[in-house]
């Protein structure tokens, strides 16, 4: 259909939750994607959650392959003595209807 585009939804679960202070790597790492997903044209955006049980990474993709930087995460979760987990990608689509925005 035109006007429509789909994305790929997913998130990740880091146990113990991070204090914002050892979570500069990761947030580093997430700029990076996204400005990388902006040079290239693609759609590319996180959200870093802090909650009380657990921090949450959610991410908005045009692509459900993210094996780069599901690696990149893990590698510095592992740093930070944590553990995650990773939901399956989720295929969304986006309408150009009223109410409807498509992530930056």
């Amino acid at each position: 259909m035109h006007g429509r585009r789909r994305v790929w939804v997913h998130s990740y679960r880091i146990v113990p939750p991070q204090p914002t202070r050892r979570l500069d790597a990761i947030r580093a790492l997430l700029t990076h994607e996204h400005t990388a997903a902006q040079k290239d044209a693609r759609t590319w955006a996180s959200r870093l959650v802090l909650e009380r049980r657990a921090t949450r990474i959610l991410i908005v993709s045009d692509s459900a392959d993210q094996r780069a930087v599901d690696h990149r995460l893990a590698d510095e979760v592992r740093r930070l003595q944590a553990t995650f987990t990773l939901t399956v990608p989720v295929e969304i689509s986006l309408g150009a209807g009223r109410g409807t925005t498509a992530p930056s």
